[in-house]
Parts: C-alpha cells; structure tokens; sequence
C-alpha cells in the first residue's frame, strides 16, 4: 500500500510540475499539434478594423476545455467590412476540439503575431453574413476547397 502511494504521489508532483512549468512557458501549438497557454503582449485596446489580418496567413487561437487546461491551435482567420472571423470546415459527423470548446465558453485569446487579444466569440447564424465571411475566406485562401457536406462553423470576433 505505502509503495502505491508512493507512486501515486510521484505522478501528482511530476504532473504539477509539468503544469507549472508548461504554464510559465506557455507551451503553445506546434505546427498541427495543440498547445497550452499563448504567450505574449497583450492588448488591452479596442480594434476597430482587423483588415491588418489580410496579410496575415494564420493566427493561433486560445480557447477553455472542459477538463480546465487551454487549448491553442492555429486557424485561418479572415476579414469582412472590418470585423475579425474564424471559420472551420471539416467532415461531417467529426468534430474540431477549438470549436467545441467556443461553443461551449465563447471568451477566448488570439495570438497575432506576438499581441494577445483577449476577446468573445460569436457564431455567426445569419446566412448572408456568413457568406460574405466564406467569400473573404476564398479570396484570401483561393487554394482551400469545401468538400461536399462539410460542417461549417464561422465565428465573428467580437470586442
């Protein structure tokens, strides 16, 4: 019994350590690997047009999981009439963790380049806006195709 303690304990220490020391170092997402916390200069300021992000090929997105540990990845991200979106397509009948977890608690964190933002999700129900999102995606990423019943979720950065 003493040596499953033992054992036991060691895990929750080298488990805490691990955290601690992802935490101070972020641990951010590595090509398609997820990662933990961004890191960063935050900015507090309001944006009043994200057009900037045009140029920019992906930002990496910060969203809660259930289990309370971070989840970053990278996304694609483009603009409309000055508003920031998101967008995912994937197969029907998966799911991406980021979208569940901004389903779930809308508040999130974008890294663009080393600037945090520290902002709101909101999906995007209204048909035409969504398009007009979907349009700026294609211009912007002419390469990425929509298979045939894809699951689509496009999402406005709000704040």
């Amino acid at each position: 019994m003493k040596t499953l303690l033992r054992i036991l304990g060691a895990i929750v220490v080298c488990l805490i350590l691990f955290l601690a020391i992802a935490r101070i170092t972020g641990l951010g997402p590595h090509d398609r690997t997820p990662g933990l916390w961004l890191k960063g200069n935050l900015v507090t300021t309001p944006v009043a047009d994200w057009s900037f992000t045009d140029r920019i090929p992906t930002i990496t997105i910060q969203t809660q999981s259930w289990y309370l540990l971070p989840h970053s990845v990278h996304v694609d991200c483009m603009s409309y009439n000055g508003q920031l979106y998101l967008s995912s397509v994937y197969p029907q009948g998966t799911s991406r963790t980021w979208n569940d977890n901004a389903l779930r608690d809308p508040r999130v964190r974008i890294k663009i380049g080393n600037d945090l933002y520290d902002r709101t999700l909101s999906l995007v129900t209204d048909p035409d806006e969504q398009q007009h999102a979907l349009d700026a995606k294609s211009k912007k990423y002419p390469e990425l195709k929509v298979r045939p019943n894809s699951t689509i979720h496009v999402f406005r950065v709000v704040g």
